[in-house]
């Protein structure tokens, strides 16, 4: 049913390109004008945030967790291998979700408060609440109270926490307005006439929200509640059975960096030693789910900071692609994250029993997505669960799982965690560039390493802590704060 509206939308307004999935462009603050109703509106807001998040923000989030590297002579992404982000790399970005998302979904939710169709209400609602968290996460900082309105050019910007808590009282505001069987308009996502579906994304969300917060707020009876209330999603929640393998329809990342008929096969991205060797070294079955093997037959992974362009010995074929087709699905939220952030919550303020089994669960949900087994052996032989040291090994196994299926939460969760560390080893003792020497073994796994070429802003030992603000927005808004640099955590994890 999805696959069918998807492909009747795209007949009726055609696309042209990555970046402009059903970019449905109606004025937004005139609806009645154009005789734009939210059923229209929904599917190009969708697309424009499976567009943002499902491509640019999966490569950066790749990068900056270590889980890619860039392939020998290529550039386009090898400042992110650097941990480099610059205010207008982002910039597209940002605007794509401002101006072609956020707009649209609140013109349904506005058209939805009038009409009291709460289950389409709830949809937008989550979409946006889910909007702002990732722009949040990258950014920090983001117009948010005065933003969408069309006669103020210079929006403040609202310190994270303020819209944080914003957007979870718009959650539950929405969550209190629909029940399970109310209508909801045509969507991707669930393709569903009901709200059920939409109120479990709903409460894993605000799990997602509270567990980000929980570090800098007391929400421990929030997140009980919510425990308490045990709706959760039983599937990952994704767009997935809506691409085809054709121009402008398939999977946003497979599209930019693989289909050839879009002139793209880029060629980009290999696995990165620190992601591919902490799989191998515990002989996890999900690394041929994840990864294609080099033209040997084998597993290796590139370091980052560099693009191995003088090498005489690792070129192209040396290294490993990923297993990326043309109908991959954009998760949103997966069954996986639900449960690691359940095990999480268990460990701090309930049994370790409890969070023993949730953290169980969450490596089998992701080898179940991976379509492997052998999950039984990563928790008792290489991983068991340790309530001491919680963190590091969620937050390892987190990284793992995420690194297959959700880049971007993968780089938050680094952030918030503090896991996986910084080893002993830097990418320059790894590949000594100077004399093309490769020495692999000198990587310890579950750690992470110092790009041989990296960003001097943020310095040795340090992952990227936010975006700088985009450009798109800072040269127009005269009320843009001046950068705190990339250097500073976001607040949830300060």
């Amino acid at each position: 049913m999805k696959k069918i509206i998807f492909l009747f939308v795209i007949l009726i307004l055609g696309m042209t390109s990555c970046e402009e999935y059903l970019d449905i462009n109606q004025d937004p603050n005139s609806p009645s004008e154009n005789n734009v109703t939210a059923g229209m509106i929904f599917p190009g807001a969708e697309m424009n945030v499976a567009a943002s998040y499902g491509n640019f923000l999966r490569i950066v989030g790749g990068y900056y967790s270590q889980h890619y590297s860039q392939n020998f002579g290529t550039s386009n992404y090898v400042d992110y291998s650097r941990f480099i982000m610059s205010a207008t790399r982002s910039s597209s970005t940002y605007t794509q979700l401002y101006q072609r998302a956020l707009k649209n979904l609140e013109t349904i939710r506005e058209q939805s408060t009038e009409s009291e169709e709460w289950g389409t209400f709830l949809a937008a609602t989550t979409l946006r609440v889910f909007t702002y968290q990732v722009l949040v996460d990258a950014y920090g900082e983001v117009p948010y109270t005065e933003a969408l309105d069309p006669t103020n050019l210079s929006p403040a910007y609202d310190d994270g926490m303020t819209i944080y808590q914003g957007i979870l009282g718009e959650l539950d505001d929405a969550l209190s307005k629909a029940t399970a069987s109310s209508v909801v308009k045509t969507n991707f996502l669930f393709g569903t006439s009901t709200a059920e579906e939409w109120i479990q994304f709903a409460n894993a969300l605000k799990l997602r929200i509270l567990m980000r917060m929980s570090n800098v707020q007391n929400v421990q009876s929030e997140i009980a509640a919510l425990i308490q209330e045990d709706n959760f999603p039983t599937e990952d929640i994704s767009w997935d059975d809506i691409w085809t393998d054709e121009t402008g329809k398939a999977s946003p990342y497979y599209q930019e960096e693989y289909a050839t008929y879009f002139g793209s096969n880029q060629v980009n991205v290999t696995a990165n030693i620190a992601y591919m060797q902490t799989m191998l070294d515990s002989n996890d079955p999900r690394v041929p789910a994840f990864f294609e093997t080099n033209e040997s037959g084998d597993y290796k992974g590139g370091v980052s900071g560099t693009n191995f362009s003088t090498s005489a010995q690792y070129k192209s074929p040396y290294f490993c692609r990923p297993v990326f087709a043309y109908d991959m699905p954009v998760n949103l939220i997966t069954v996986t994250e639900t449960e690691f952030f359940l095990a999480e919550y268990y460990a701090r303020y309930g049994s370790a029993t409890d969070a023993e089994a949730h953290y169980k669960a969450a490596i089998e949900a992701s080898f179940s997505a991976a379509g492997v087994s052998g999950a039984e052996d990563i928790y008792t032989s290489y991983y068991p669960y340790d309530n001491d040291n919680y963190a590091e090994v969620i937050g390892i196994q987190k990284w793992i799982a995420l690194g297959g299926t959700n880049n971007f939460e993968a780089w938050c969760e680094m952030r918030r965690l503090g896991y996986p560390e910084f080893g002993d080893v830097t990418g320059a003792d790894i590949y000594d560039r100077a004399n093309d020497v490769f020495s692999p073994e000198l990587y310890v796994a579950g750690t992470l390493y110092t790009p041989i070429d990296y960003n001097t802003e943020l310095g040795a030992d340090k992952i990227l802590q936010r975006f700088p603000y985009a450009e798109s927005s800072t040269s127009r808004n005269s009320n843009a704060p001046s950068n705190k640099g990339v250097a500073t955590p976001v607040f949830w994890a300060e």
